[in-house]
């Protein structure tokens, strides 16, 4: 499995994701991908954060959700909601 970086995502912002959730599928938009301060110089890779919108009216535990999209593949992020905005619901993920 090739280790995931910011730049598998970084041209993806405003693009969507599609998920499942107990059968039912769900779309997560990708609208930020930034890279994270290094606390260690020389790791396998820079750390980075994506934060995906989903519009449901419900939140979503954390967990990990298998994401697909046309040129990033499928891949399992482990998503943590961190905020609500009238667009829906903000989740995180960080890579370190």
């Amino acid at each position: 499995m090739e280790l995931l970086t910011l730049e598998h995502f970084a041209g993806c912002v405003n693009e969507t994701f599609a998920a499942e959730y107990d059968g039912m599928a769900m779309e997560f938009v990708l609208v930020e991908a930034r890279p994270l301060a290094s606390p260690h110089p020389g790791a396998a890779r820079a750390p980075f954060s994506l934060l995906f919108r989903n519009a449901a009216p419900i939140v979503f535990p954390q967990k990990i959700y298998p994401l697909r999209h046309g040129r990033v593949g499928e891949v399992g992020i482990f998503l943590v909601p961190v905020a609500q905005e009238r667009a829906g619901f903000l989740y995180q993920a960080v890579f370190n």
